[in-house]
């Protein structure tokens, strides 16, 4: 019985580990567009700015929610530094996104309509230096 029991571990314990690896090197899904990144739906670009090749900051909008993605256009697939950033007038409310992404940061997302907001984000290099960063200072007010 001992044995049993010792060979069922094993089998349970290898089973486990290959579950496991095979769901670490399954591809992470990623949106196959900014408006995607914001969940789609009614949202559309309202903004955006190049952050020089690097990238390009979306600002998005739905009606009453600005969401804010980074899209990566160099070293895509590589993680990297980046940013998406937006905040609120009304109370200085910031949400923010800032780790190492493969292909874009955010989405970052705040109900303000009617007031005005800060927007932007930034991408690095390899390296960890800041290739880009861009904010737009208090618009989109209306």
């Amino acid at each position: 019985m001992r044995k049993f029991k010792q060979k069922a571990a094993l089998t349970l314990t290898t089973a486990a580990m290959l579950a496991g690896s095979v769901f670490a090197s399954s591809p992470a899904n990623a949106a196959s567009s900014p408006i995607a990144a914001c969940g789609g739906g009614s949202y559309h670009v309202i903004d955006q700015h190049a952050l020089s090749s690097y990238g390009t900051v979306y600002l998005m909008y739905n009606g009453s929610t600005d969401c804010v993605v980074t899209w990566k256009t160099a070293y895509v697939g590589t993680p990297t530094e980046m940013q998406a950033f937006v905040e609120r007038e009304s109370d200085f409310k910031a949400v923010v996104d800032d780790k190492k992404y493969s292909y874009y940061a955010g989405p970052v997302k705040i109900d303000a309509p009617g007031m005005c907001i800060i927007w932007g984000g930034s991408t690095a290099l390899p390296s960890g230096a800041t290739a880009s960063a861009w904010y737009d200072y208090w618009s989109h007010c209306d």
